[in-house]
């Protein structure tokens, strides 16, 4: 009777320690997007081509068919479980393939 008690404490304790630890799982930092540097986005003015723009800032994440005279640079890095610790969002407006706005510091979801 003693052995089964001793044996059954023993699988409780298991359990609970088993239970305690499977809340403490890893989270990876996690960084997602472009990053978009302050002294290139200043290089890009208003009449730029396309091809200058690529150069400066790189290739956009998304090729958006919806709005093929934008283009948006979002990046965003979160670090473990909490929220994004750096966000950025700009965009770029084409007219006729020149540049012909900049939109800078746009707002993210604050949920990211």
């Amino acid at each position: 009777m003693q052995f089964v008690t001793r044996n059954s404490i023993l699988l409780v304790l298991l359990l609970a320690a088993m239970l305690a630890m499977s809340g403490c799982v890893y989270r990876a930092n996690m960084s997602q997007g472009n990053i978009v540097e302050e002294e290139d986005l200043d290089q890009v003015e208003v009449g730029m081509t396309r091809n200058q723009v690529r150069f400066l800032l790189g290739t956009p994440m998304v090729d958006d068919p919806f709005h093929e005279n934008r283009w948006d640079y979002v990046y965003f890095v979160k670090i473990g479980r909490k929220d994004a610790s750096a966000k950025r969002w700009v965009s770029i407006i084409f007219d006729a393939d020149k540049v012909s706005e900049i939109r800078r510091n746009q707002e993210l979801n604050p949920a990211l």
